[in-house]
């Protein structure tokens, strides 16, 4: 969902072995996680499309407590994240997000365990543009929704930062 509302998005670069990923929040919490490698330009055109207005600024202390837990959590140190969130949605898109939280670390589900664990079996398809709607990669976390099969299907920041991030949560299991 679009939001007008004059707002400052501080963003910063995270770097680790596996590439470059831009981070972004506003004074209220996190609300962008981007893909691996994708570059400044994919935040820009998130901010146009979602949060037009806000001006985008550059200031890595900001969003460095968001920074660290995912650090951690990339590293294999943390299991769960306890910053805030800022993310803008519809209602049921907002519901699908809460709904993805739930998944625990190590686990994944099907689009349809969404669509039944949220009253509504029929809406697969649904869920999955609203998972694909997730703003907040890893923290939201969308890359533990595969299809019914077990296959990996569609994730923003692309099949194999998908893989290497369920390979990271649990190691035994193969995709």
């Amino acid at each position: 969902m679009k939001s007008e509302q004059k707002q400052a998005v501080y963003y910063g670069e995270m770097n680790d072995k596996n590439g470059t990923i831009y981070v972004a929040a506003t004074d209220k919490g996190l609300c962008y996680v981007g893909s691996l490698n994708e570059g400044i330009n994919e935040l820009k055109n998130w901010i146009d499309k979602k949060r037009s207005g806000a001006t985008l600024i550059e200031n890595v202390e900001k969003i460095r407590p968001y920074m660290v837990q995912l650090e951690e959590y990339l590293k294999g140190k943390r299991k769960n994240f306890d910053i805030p969130i800022d993310v803008k949605g519809t209602p049921f898109q907002e519901m699908i997000w809460n709904e993805l939280q739930r998944i625990p670390y190590g686990e994944t589900a099907s689009y349809s365990d969404i669509a039944n664990n949220i009253g509504t079996p029929t809406a697969a398809r649904a869920v999955g543009t609203a998972i694909g709607a997730n703003p907040v990669l890893i923290v939201v976390p969308c890359h533990r929704v595969v299809a019914k099969n077990g296959n990996l299907t569609g994730f923003r920041g692309g099949l194999p930062m998908k893989e290497k991030l369920l390979i990271l949560e649990n190691p035994k299991k193969k995709f």
